[in-house]
């Protein structure tokens, strides 16, 4: 099964007229989970022929304004669509505030359900689905995600034909790696089973580098980094300490040394708008299997 992945914005504090504020959405099974909500993110769920009211969880990296400021927008027109659900609100600490704050800012016409949640660790376990939240370093409180598909027993089906097992209660057994009885014969049930290893995004947006980005993204077969500034450019290092950023190098570093299979640069800023291959060139230098997203790309994992 593919896990559609849509980058509804991929811009920095300023946007372009090709790139929004930041703002991308995960879809597996009948979860919608979007990661930041920067202004106009509403716009762009209709620019990509999504339906926002699909949506079931919002996490937030940190509250500064380019990765919060379509919650307002995007919670309205949730309300005036009959939107049904919870949205359930994860982001790092002062998150119950801010958005008690938002509430009492911002008229809103209809009300929905929403359940904020302050977040590190490991937080959330679906079925399906482990979420982990892991801090940042960027002079407000902040958080990079992780989220992994749980690990999978699958059938060898052509032993389940050798033994000559039938269609059975028997089959959930092993799929709880239990072991079956055939014929009199107990039947251990590593023998008829493999594991399929479940995969795993990282999201690691605004921060300076820290060894917890590392530790977030550590073997995950995507990760979606921000590049907010080139380290080759004259000043480009010293302004990505300065404004607790990551460059280019640094994203591609952080790939290489957490044995990721995919790295992806957004949160591109205003000054590369149009000089995007330079960031991709210096990443490449050190990580080969990178690209450079733009608004309203979908890609599949």
């Amino acid at each position: 099964m593919d896990i559609p992945i849509i980058f509804l914005g991929t811009g920095q504090a300023i946007p372009t007229a090709r790139r929004n504020h930041t703002s991308i959405l995960i879809q597996y099974k009948d979860e919608n989970i979007l990661v930041d909500c920067g202004e106009g993110t509403q716009r762009q769920f209709r620019k990509a022929d999504i339906n926002p009211c699909d949506l079931t969880r919002l996490l937030i990296t940190h509250w500064h304004g380019d990765h919060i400021l379509g919650i307002p927008g995007l919670l309205q027109t949730l309300a005036l669509n009959g939107y049904n659900k919870t949205l359930y609100v994860y982001g790092p600490r002062g998150t119950a505030r801010f958005m008690d704050l938002m509430y009492r800012l911002f008229v809103f016409k209809e009300k929905i359900k929403v359940k904020v949640e302050e977040v590190e660790g490991i937080f959330l376990k679906t079925n399906d689905l482990v979420f982990e939240a892991v801090p940042m370093q960027h002079g407000t409180p902040c958080n990079a995600y992780s989220i992994k598909e749980k690990d999978k027993i699958r059938i060898e089906k052509d032993k389940l034909e050798k033994y000559k097992i039938p269609n059975s209660p028997q089959i959930a057994r092993l799929k709880e790696g239990k072991g079956i009885k055939i014929n009199g014969k107990m039947i251990k049930a590593k023998e008829l089973t493999y594991v399929e290893k479940g995969r795993k995004i990282a999201i690691i947006l605004d921060t300076k580098e820290n060894q917890n980005c590392v530790r977030v993204a550590k073997n995950a077969d995507l990760l979606i980094c921000e590049s907010t500034f080139l380290a080759g450019s004259e000043n480009g290092a010293k302004l990505a300490g300065e404004y607790k950023h990551l460059t280019a190098r640094v994203a591609a570093t952080i790939a290489k040394k957490a044995r990721v299979k995919e790295l992806i640069l957004t949160h591109i800023s205003q000054r590369y708008d149009t000089k995007e291959k330079l960031l991709l060139d210096e990443a490449k230098k050190i990580f080969k299997n990178v690209e450079i997203v733009e608004d309203l790309r979908a890609i599949k994992l």
